[in-house]
C-alpha cells in the first residue's frame, strides 16, 4: 500500500511550526512591551498627580495643610471610569487629610528620601497602581516633612495596554500572512524540478533506458546521476540477456532440428533397429543440448556485470577431492585415470563452491571428450593455487587465448559447445584469480591454473 505522503507538506510542517514558535514569541513580547508602555505612561501621570499634590502641602496653625487642586486627580481620571485615592501623611507617618487611609512607603527614611516610588498593591480588595513621594516644606521657618501617597485601579492601564496589543497583533499577523504566501510560493518554486524530473520519467518509452537530460539544481542533479547509473546497469543487464538469446537461440537451433529431423526419420521406418538408431542419436543429441543450455545459462550470469556474488571461506582440498568422486564414474566408463593430488596443508580461500565445481567439472569434461588418457587435479598452498593436468592433444600456444572466446571450438571438435573455458574465465574473474593455460609434463597435455589472491612464495 503507497503511503500518502507528502514531500511538499513535511515541508510546509516543518517550516510553519518555527514560524507559529516565533509568531507566538512576538504576541508574547507584544503583550509585554504593551504592559510597560501603558505603566511607563499611566506612571508619568501618577508622577505629575503626586507633583501636583506636593507643590500644595503648606504649614498652617502648627499643621500640615492641603488645598488639593481639582487637577491634581483629574488628570489619573480617565474616561476608563477609575477609582482615584489619594493621603497625605506628616513625618511621623500620621494621616493628615485624604479621602483614603493608603500604605506607606516602606523604604528606610534615608534611602531616596525625596524619590519617587511605583508599586502594585492590593488594598481592600482593589488592585492598585500607587505612586509615593516624600517631600519637606521649603520655608525658612519650617522645614517639617511629609508624604504624598496617590493610588488608582487599573482600568485604564487595562484598556492601553490592550489597544497597543491590538495594534501589535494586526501588525504580526499581517506579517505571517505575507510569511506565509513567500512560504508556500518558495517551497513549490524549490520543488518544481521535482515535478520535472517526475514528469519526464513518467513521459519516457519503458524500453527506453538512455540517460535522462534534464537540468536540474545540484540535489536534484546527484539524484539525476544515480537514476542515469540505474539505467546503465539496466542497459548493461538488458544487453546480456540480448546476448543470452541470441547466443542460445544460435546454439540451440541446429540440435533442436536435428532432433525433428531425427524423429521425423525414424516415424518413416518400420524396422525397430533404425527406431533404436534413431533414439540412441536423439538421446546423444538431447544430452548435448542439456548441457549446452546448462552452459550458456551459467555464461550468462557469469557475464551479468550486476552479479556481485557473497563469498565464503572453502578449503581448495575438499573441492579437488570432491570433484574426482563426482566424476570417477564418467571417467572410468571412458578408460581415463582421473587423480588429485591435494597439497599437505590446508588451502583455504574466500569463493563459492558451486562455481568452483563447476570450474573443474568443465577442465575435466573437456579433457576426457578431447582424448586425454591421466586427469590429474591438483592443489598448492602459497600461493592458493588449482589446477588440472591433462596428457591429451592440449592447445596450440598461439590459440589459448582464442579458446577462452565463447562458442571458440578447435577445428576437429564437432561435439563440444566451445563454452567451458569461457566458463572457466569467468569463474576466475569472479574470484579475483588468474586463468593460466599451459603445456602438462614432459610438454604434453594441457594444464590449466587457476591462481588465486594470496601471499607469493
Amino acid at each position: 500500500m503507497i503511503r500518502r505522503d507528502s514531500l511538499y507538506r513535511r515541508l510546509l510542517t516543518w517550516l510553519l511550526l518555527p514560524l507559529l514558535a516565533l509568531g507566538g514569541l512576538m504576541v508574547l513580547q507584544a503583550w509585554m512591551d504593551a504592559r510597560r508602555t501603558a505603566d511607563r505612561a499611566y506612571d508619568r501621570l501618577l508622577e505629575a498627580a503626586t507633583l501636583a499634590i506636593a507643590e500644595q502641602v503648606q504649614w498652617q496653625e502648627q499643621r500640615l495643610w492641603l488645598d488639593l487642586p481639582p487637577a491634581a486627580l483629574e488628570m489619573l481620571a480617565t474616561d476608563a471610569e477609575e477609582r482615584v485615592f489619594y493621603a497625605l501623611h506628616d513625618a511621623q507617618g500620621r494621616y493628615v487629610t485624604g479621602n483614603a487611609e493608603l500604605p506607606g512607603d516602606p523604604r528606610e527614611v534615608g534611602e531616596r528620601a525625596d524619590g519617587l516610588l511605583y508599586r502594585d498593591i492590593v488594598w481592600h480588595g482593589l488592585a492598585l497602581r500607587q505612586g509615593v513621594r516624600r517631600g519637606r516644606l521649603e520655608d525658612w521657618r519650617q522645614r517639617e516633612r511629609f508624604e504624598v501617597r496617590v493610588a488608582h485601579t487599573r482600568e485604564g492601564r487595562e484598556r492601553l495596554a490592550a489597544e497597543l496589543l491590538r495594534g501589535n497583533l494586526a501588525y504580526i499577523l499581517t506579517m505571517a500572512a505575507l510569511a506565509v504566501v513567500i512560504l508556500l510560493l518558495a517551497i513549490r518554486a524549490a520543488l518544481a524540478p521535482l515535478t520535472r524530473l517526475r514528469r519526464a520519467i513518467r513521459a519516457r518509452d519503458p524500453r527506453t533506458l538512455s540517460p535522462l537530460a534534464l537540468s536540474l539544481p545540484r540535489e536534484l542533479a546527484e539524484l539525476r546521476e544515480t537514476l542515469n547509473d540505474l539505467l546503465a546497469r539496466m542497459r548493461r543487464v538488458r544487453a546480456n540477456q540480448e546476448r543470452f538469446i541470441g547466443d542460445a537461440s544460435h546454439q540451440l537451433r541446429t540440435p533442436l532440428a536435428g532432433l525433428s529431423a531425427r524423429a521425423e526419420l525414424a516415424l518413416r521406418q518400420d524396422d525397430p533397429a533404425r527406431w533404436r538408431e534413431a533414439l540412441e542419436a536423439m538421446h546423444t543429441t538431447s544430452v548435448r543440448t542439456s548441457r549446452l543450455a546448462i552452459q550458456l545459462l551459467s555464461l550468462t550470469r557469469l557475464d551479468n556485470p550486476e552479479y556481485r556474488p557473497e563469498l565464503a571461506s572453502l578449503d581448495l582440498n575438499a573441492l579437488a577431492r570432491q570433484a574426482v568422486r563426482t566424476h570417477w564414474n564418467a571417467c572410468h566408463r571412458d578408460a581415463v585415470d582421473l587423480g588429485v593430488e591435494a597439497s599437505p596443508a590446508p588451502v583455504t580461500i574466500m569463493g563459492l563452491d558451486w562455481q568452483l565445481e563447476e570450474a573443474l567439472g568443465n577442465l575435466i569434461d573437456n579433457a576426457r571428450r578431447y582424448g586425454a588418457r591421466h586427469i590429474t587435479v591438483r592443489t598448492h598452498a602459497s600461493p592458493p593455487t588449482l589446477e588440472v593436468e591433462d596428457d591429451g592433444p592440449g592447445i596450440p600456444a598461439e590459440r589459448r587465448l582464442l579458446m577462452l572466446r565463447p562458442f571458440h571450438r578447435g577445428s576437429d571438435d564437432h561435439e563440444g559447445s566451445g563454452l567451458g573455458l569461457a566458463i572457466v574465465d569467468g569463474i576466475a574473474r569472479t574470484h579475483g584469480a588468474r586463468l593460466i593455460l599451459g603445456e602438462g609434463s614432459g610438454a604434453r597435455g594441457l594444464r590449466v591454473t587457476l591462481r588465486f589472491p594470496g601471499d607469493t612464495p
